[in-house]
């Protein structure tokens, strides 16, 4: 199994290929706390919070 990269831009999280599939970034890092499931990303607070505007995996901080 890949290790998983979060992305230092956007803080999704991907296991496949050198490029953020969220937004082309190829700064990552495999070391990440906290992990958030955006599922509505217009309904939820955490989104908000986070200042997440799409569906998916996300770190909650990148190292």
């Amino acid at each position: 199994m890949a290790k998983s990269k979060a992305c230092k831009i956007c803080n999704k999280i991907y296991e496949t290929g050198d490029k953020c599939p969220n937004c082309e970034s190829k700064e990552s890092v495999e070391g990440f706390k906290g992990r958030v499931v955006i599922i509505n990303p217009e309904k939820s607070e955490i989104a908000k919070k986070l200042n997440i505007k799409d569906k998916g995996n996300f770190a909650i901080k990148t190292r």
